[in-house]
C-alpha cells in the first residue's frame, strides 16, 4: 500500500514525526505487513496486520472476531487501561503494547495495515481520521463518531484516502435485511411512508447531575488519555460515595463522551430502514424527552447528561425507492409505540432489545433489533412469500461482519464491498446525530428579553427552549437553518492539543 511521506504535525498531537523510514521488523512478526510490499501486492501469508485502538470491553469481540477470520493478524494493543485489556493481553502475547495511540502510529506505522477503534464515541473521529490519514484500513465501532461534523469527516476521508472502512454494526451484513430489501423491492407492502424503531435503552444512568465530588482515578487508568477531546474533568466519585462510575461503561450517558441510546443502539435498528427504503440525508427532525428529577418532589434540567427517555421523529426526503418523504420515529427508556392491528396479541413486539415497524400501503414489516426476524405481518402472510433472492448474503451473516472487512481489507479498496463503509455508515450515523441534535437541545435554555414596558423600563425576561420545535437542517452547508442555537453542537470544540487529521 502506497504510503504518504509525512503525516502533518497536528497541535502537538504528534510526540514527533510520523516515522516513515527505518525498521521494518517488530519483536514476534513472522511476516513482513502486506502493504509494504507495494499497492496491490499481496504478500504470501494474504495476513491483514491490525492495531487495535482499544484492547477492553467491546474490543474483546471485534479483535477476537477479527482473529478468528484466519486472515488478521493482532499486531498491536492499545488501550489506557491495561486492567481492563487483560484478557486479550494474554490472548495475544507477541502483540506488541502501547497505552497512546499517538505513540503508537508514530513509531509503528510501517508495521501494520490497518486500524480499529473500539473506543468511547467521542474518540472515535480523531483516532480514524489519523489512521486513514496514513492510509490503513479501518474499522470505526459504531456510532461512526460523536457529532456531525465528525461523521462527514470520517466519510470523506475514507473516500480520499481510498481505504476499506466498516462500521461495527453487525446487523447490517444479516440476511434478514437483505431478505427485507428483496420484499419491499418486490412490492409485498406497497409504498413505505412510516417507519418506527425502538430500544430497551439506555440500560446505564442518564437524566442526573454530574457528581460535586472527585475522586483519584483507578491507578491503571490513564484518565487525561481517557477523557482525549472532552473538557478535562476531575475524576468522578463512584456509586458507592454516591456518585456515577463513569468509566468503562456509563459514560454513553453524559454528552461529552457518549450519545446516548441512539448512539449506542440506533446503529443497529435505523440502519435495516435506512438501506430497505435508500434513505439519505435527513431534511427535519423533532424531539421530545422524558422528565428528569432532582429528587421525587423537584423536576430537573441536566445538561450535561443524556435524558432518561426520549423520542424522535425524523423526516427523510423522497427517494427512488419511496413515493414521498419518509417518517423515522425513534423511541427509547421504555417508549415502544401501539401494537400493530395484525399482530397477534401474544405474539412479541420487536425483541428485549427492541424492533422495527415499517408501514406501507399494502402491508407491514416487522423485525427485531438488528434486524433480526423479519416477517410479513399478519405473520400468516410468511406462507406466501415467493421472492426470489437477489442481493449477495455476507458468509455466516451478523457474525460474518468481521471477516468481511478483513477479507476486502486484503483484497484492497473497490474490490470487495463492505456492508458498512463509511458512505453508508455515514448517512446513518449522521441521522442519529441529528435526532440528538434535537434531543439535546430540547431543554436548552435561552434567555429572552422581552418588549420594553409603557413607562420604559425593561420588559420581562422569559426563558425559553428552542429546541422544542420542527429543526429544520440544511444538509450540504451541515447548518441548522430555523435555530441556530443548536449548531453549536453540529461541530465540537476539541480540548487542546487534540484535533482532527485530514
Amino acid at each position: 500500500m502506497k504510503e504518504k511521506d509525512t503525516l502533518k504535525k497536528e497541535s502537538g498531537q504528534s510526540r514527533r514525526n510520523f516515522i516513515k523510514t527505518g525498521a521494518l521488523g517488530v519483536a514476534g512478526f513472522t511476516i513482513v505487513p502486506r502493504h509494504v510490499l507495494g499497492r496491490g501486492y499481496l504478500a504470501p501469508s494474504d495476513t491483514l496486520y491490525i492495531a487495535a485502538v482499544g484492547a477492553g470491553g467491546q474490543a474483546n469481540t471485534d479483535i477476537g472476531a477479527f482473529d478468528r477470520s484466519g486472515k488478521a493478524k493482532i499486531a498491536f494493543l492499545c488501550d489506557v487501561d491495561f486492567d481492563r485489556a487483560s484478557a486479550n493481553i494474554k490472548k495475544f502475547p507477541d502483540a506488541k503494547k502501547y497505552v497512546d495511540w499517538r505513540e503508537m502510529f508514530d513509531k509503528e506505522s510501517k508495521n501494520f495495515d490497518a486500524v480499529s477503534v473500539t473506543t468511547p464515541d467521542h474518540t472515535h473521529a480523531v483516532v480514524g481520521s489519523a489512521a486513514m490519514s496514513l492510509g490503513k484500513h479501518i474499522w470505526i465501532q459504531k456510532p461512526l463518531a460523536h457529532d456531525v461534523f465528525e461523521v462527514r469527516h470520517l466519510t470523506e476521508m475514507a473516500k480520499k484516502y481510498k481505504v476499506v472502512s466498516q462500521m461495527g454494526n453487525q446487523g447490517s451484513s444479516n440476511d434478514s435485511v437483505r431478505s427485507m430489501r428483496e420484499w419491499y423491492d418486490a412490492g409485498l407492502i406497497g409504498d413505505v411512508h412510516t417507519v418506527y424503531c425502538w430500544t430497551n435503552r439506555p440500560v446505564w444512568p442518564q437524566g442526573i447531575a454530574w457528581p460535586t465530588k472527585s475522586t483519584t482515578p483507578p491507578a491503571s487508568l490513564n484518565w487525561d488519555l481517557w477523557q482525549g477531546t472532552a473538557p478535562a474533568k476531575p475524576f468522578p466519585i463512584g456509586f458507592a460515595e454516591g456518585g456515577i462510575k463513569l468509566v468503562p461503561f456509563n459514560w454513553r450517558g453524559w454528552w461529552d463522551y457518549g450519545t446516548g441510546a441512539l448512539g449506542d443502539m440506533g446503529a443497529h435498528i435505523i440502519e435495516a430502514p435506512m438501506r430497505v427504503l435508500d434513505l439519505g440525508y435527513v431534511s427535519a427532525v423533532e424531539a421530545s424527552i422524558g422528565s428528569t428529577y432532582v429528587d421525587e418532589f423537584r423536576e430537573g434540567i441536566f445538561p450535561d447528561s443524556c435524558p432518561r427517555a426520549s423520542y424522535a421523529i425524523m423526516t427523510f426526503p423522497k427517494t427512488p425507492k419511496t413515493q414521498g418523504p419518509v417518517k423515522l420515529h425513534w423511541m427509547d427508556g421504555g417508549i415502544m409505540p401501539e401494537r400493530p392491528e395484525e399482530l397477534g396479541p401474544n405474539e412479541a413486539f420487536g425483541n428485549g432489545d427492541g424492533g422495527m415497524l415499517f408501514v406501507g400501503t399494502k402491508g407491514k414489516i416487522l423485525a427485531n433489533c438488528y434486524g433480526t426476524a423479519a416477517r410479513l405481518l399478519p405473520t400468516s402472510r410468511m406462507n406466501e412469500i415467493d421472492v426470489p433472492e437477489k442481493l449477495a448474503r455476507v458468509k455466516d451473516s451478523m457474525q460474518g461482519h468481521w471477516a468481511q472487512w478483513v477479507e476486502a481489507s486484503i483484497a484492497g479498496y473497490g474490490k470487495m464491498e463492505t456492508s458498512s463503509p463509511f458512505e453508508k455508515a455515514g448517512l446513518l450515523s449522521e441521522a442519529l446525530a441529528m435526532a440528538n441534535l434535537a434531543i439535546r437541545g430540547y431543554n436548552m435554555p435561552k434567555t429572552v428579553q422581552g418588549p420594553a414596558n409603557a413607562d420604559g423600563t425593561p420588559g420581562r425576561v422569559r426563558t425559553t427552549y428552542p429546541g422544542r420545535t420542527k429543526i429544520l437542517w440544511d444538509a450540504k452547508n451541515m447548518k441548522v437553518t430555523n435555530v441556530p442555537e443548536l449548531n453549536q453542537f453540529v461541530k465540537r470544540e476539541y480540548r487542546a492539543p487534540w484535533s482532527l487529521s485530514s
